[in-house]
Order: structure tokens, then C-alpha cells, then sequence
């Protein structure tokens, strides 16, 4: 069942369910700037982790907040259950910032959350490397507004519009 959500530029009030189950929305960061990211815990950019947990750690008392929302539309490199992701997280690398239930991140299954922050305008950083390092290995890298692959990350000012999309590195 597709979950119809109109574009209005503001992400905050979109519902989502955290990674123990819980139904919210992103309206409970309201006023943090908040880093969104489509991780996989089976991808080479995995231990990317550790980046954003050291980032969470020097940054949340500053009212930053990095939210992960685990999808498993790349090459299936997101097969466990929300349980399995959140003990990898956690045991792994130490995860403290937000971990949400897998979604999907593109296509027709595409989770509102996604379908606001791809249509919302803003284009990709950085896209090109990820472009050819996926032609590369015969992958089509889809439209220009499709998340690319897992660890695409956007950035959501104070106001709950997005104010930058990275692609993976």
C-alpha cells in the first residue's frame, strides 16, 4: 500500500516509524537541522558509520541530529530486519543518533519521506564520481532526482526544508 503524502517542502511532518517500531514524525526534531541518510549495513560504504556517529557526537548539542534510514534497494545490501540492523548498528559502530524502520528510498514503493526530499528541487553534490563508478560496474544510475545509491544524504535547515543533498562518496 503506496502512503500518499503531497510535496509541501517541509519534511517534518511526514510519518515515520522508528527502528524499535514506534509511529512518529520528524516534527519531534523541529528546530535541529537534521542530516537524512539511506544506510546499508552489507555496502562498501558502510563504514561511513563511524563518520556520522563522530559528526552526531560533535555536533547534537548544537541541535544537529543525523536520522538513518535503512533501505535495501541497492543490490540488496539491506536484507536484515529492523532488529538485525539496529544490533549491527549498535554492536558495530556504536551508533547513537536515530535509527528508523527500513523503507524504500526509490521506485514504486518509494517511501513519502524520499518522494519529498527527491522532488523538493534541490540538486545532487558530487553526483558525477557515483555516476561513472556505477556505469562502471554496468549499473544505471537512474534519473537526476533518484537517490543514487545507499548513503545519500540531505540536509534539512531548522525551517524543515531541505537545503542540500550529497551524493554517496
Amino acid at each position: 500500500m503506496k502512503l500518499e503524502v503531497p510535496v509541501t517542502g517541509n519534511v517534518l511532518d511526514i510519518p515515520v516509524k522508528t527502528v524499535d517500531g514506534r509511529e512518529t514524525a520528524l516534527s519531534e526534531y523541529k528546530g535541529r537541522v537534521l542530516l537524512i541518510v539511506n544506510v546499508a549495513s552489507k555496502c562498501g560504504l558502510t563504514p561511513q558509520y563511524e563518520g556520522l556517529e563522530k559528526l552526531y557526537g560533535e555536533k547534537r548539542e548544537r541541535g544537529f541530529v543525523v536520522a538513518a534510514f535503512p533501505a535495501n534497494d541497492f543490490k540488496g545490501q539491506e536484507p536484515g530486519t529492523d532488529a538485525e540492523i539496529l544490533d549491527f548498528c549498535t554492536s558495530t559502530y556504536d551508533v547513537t543518533f536515530p535509527i528508523f524502520s527500513k523503507i524504500s528510498v526509490k521506485g514504486e514503493a518509494q517511501h513519502p519521506l524520499y518522494r519529498q526530499l527527491t522532488k523538493s528541487g534541490v540538486k545532487t553534490t558530487g553526483d558525477g564520481p557515483m555516476r561513472e563508478r556505477l556505469k562502471s560496474h554496468g549499473i544505471a544510475a537512474g534519473d537526476e532526482d533518484d537517490v543514487l545509491w545507499n548513503f545519500e544524504k540531505f540536509l534539512i535547515g531548522r525551517d524543515g526544508k531541505v537545503a542540500a543533498r550529497f551524493a554517496p562518496t
